[in-house]
């Protein structure tokens, strides 16, 4: 049976963590949402390309593709949705402004619904006061944020996720078979081949 995603993003969302999720929750049959503060259906976002380099602090950013939106934020209710998908990139960091987006997180928390974050997705989850002693992962540059939060951060690997109650949480993009896994078995989605 097809769930309801609600998908929150925003310019410079990561690329990969906004393409590959959308697609891949769409091909198992499950309706996404896709929405952006401040925007309407069809409207498109930014994204960014993040990667590494051997020898650097932190990552590069390149310009990636422009994302289509598929709904009107305004016309959000949580009430409406199964699940609540953040992904990172720079979008979380003035996403967690928004006091919508903030009081969306809180009313999924509170319903334990499921919710996926990934890389800096954590920055909304932290803002919205929900990580409180919960096991999560993200960019390791969000511990600080995590950790002030209550939450408790799990040193995993790029490709690794974290599964706590109804929250799961991935480092990066390269962790999307590990949190899409479990995600799909939250929300019950059963594949058979």
């Amino acid at each position: 049976m097809a769930k309801k995603i609600l998908m929150i993003v925003g310019d410079y969302v990561e690329d990969y963590e906004v393409m590959v999720p959308f697609q891949a929750l769409l091909m198992v049959g499950h309706i996404v949402h896709a929405v952006s503060p401040g925007k309407k259906d069809k409207d498109t976002i930014a994204t960014a390309v993040h990667d590494f380099l051997p020898g650097e602090q932190t990552y590069t950013e390149l310009k990636g593709h422009r994302f289509a939106l598929n709904f009107d934020f305004d016309n959000v209710k949580s009430s409406d949705y199964d699940a609540l998908l953040v992904p990172g990139g720079r979008a979380p960091e003035f996403l967690r402004l928004n006091e919508k987006v903030i009081s969306l997180t809180q009313e999924f928390h509170r319903d334990k619904k499921p919710i996926a974050s990934v890389c800096h997705g954590l920055q909304i989850l932290s803002a919205a006061g929900i990580l409180k002693n919960v096991n999560c992962t993200g960019y390791f540059a969000c511990k600080p944020e995590i950790v002030q939060a209550g939450g408790n951060y799990i040193d995993t690997p790029a490709d690794g996720a974290v599964q706590d109650d109804h929250i799961i949480s991935a480092v990066a993009w390269p962790g999307h078979p590990q949190w899409l896994s479990l995600f799909l078995q939250k929300l019950g989605t059963k594949i058979t081949l």
